[in-house]
């Protein structure tokens, strides 16, 4: 249930920062910007997903099946770099007044109904530390968001996407396919003329389109994750 966040109505909230499966952390992918291009693809696959509208999303890769994150163990989060959608759980971005607002998710694992967790308001009504901090994620993930939407309109008009298929092996002989997805299609990006690519670099787009392309060898790390759980 989604509702306005106020220090009135939320005075004790706190919410759990830690991570984990019991926490929501248990996911596949989670939804990207373009600005993040350059710190996730040291980490993880980065991947374009269908919109269900005619578009694409760009996507973070964590598992090869639902509901499997293999960056998760005993001690939290295994890589150095959050998505900003994550980071920013249990809060989201709403419309009051006409105004960009803070929400905040009460069936969220991450709500606290007891003293774990970290505190969203001061005593005295003030925001703290962690409030202020998903406020800053937030908007900069709406502004990413509506960045990222002109930058994969330009890779549609371009024809700069490309479906795939990713065939895994598992130690008991069998296997499993991850379907679904889209990558940029190299040998298109290649053909395209000077002044195409030109265009692409005064949009500053050629920098997540190569990082795009760099995050798809982080596929190898993620099977192995995948098979070493399966032993």
């Amino acid at each position: 249930m989604l509702q306005l966040l106020n220090n009135i109505q939320h005075k004790d909230l706190r919410v759990i920062t830690q991570r984990g499966a019991k926490w929501g952390d248990d996911i596949m992918s989670a939804p990207v910007t373009a600005d993040e291009f350059r710190k996730l693809q040291a980490h993880y696959p980065i991947v374009f997903q269908p919109d269900g509208k005619g578009g694409f999303v760009p996507a973070a890769l964590f598992g090869l099946q639902e509901g499997e994150n293999l960056f998760l163990t005993d001690e939290g989060w295994d890589a150095d770099y959050l998505p900003l959608s994550v980071q920013r759980l249990p809060f989201s971005i709403g419309i009051a007044d006409d105004e960009l607002r803070m929400m905040v998710d009460m069936d969220s694992k991450r709500i606290s109904h007891g003293a774990e967790g970290e505190a969203v308001f001061l005593p005295q009504g003030g925001t703290t530390d962690l409030a202020e901090h998903a406020n800053s994620v937030l908007r900069t993930l709406h502004e990413g968001f509506e960045a990222t939407t002109d930058f994969v309109q330009t890779l549609m008009r371009h024809d700069l996407l490309e479906s795939f298929v990713l065939d895994v092996e598992r130690p008991d002989g069998s296997r499993g396919q991850l379907v679904g997805y889209y990558i940029l299609h190299e040998e298109r990006l290649a053909a395209l003329n000077g002044a195409t690519v030109g265009l692409l670099h005064q949009a500053d787009y050629l920098q997540p389109i190569y990082m795009a392309i760099a995050s798809l060898s982080n596929f190898t790390k993620l099977i192995k994750r995948h098979l070493a759980r399966e032993v």
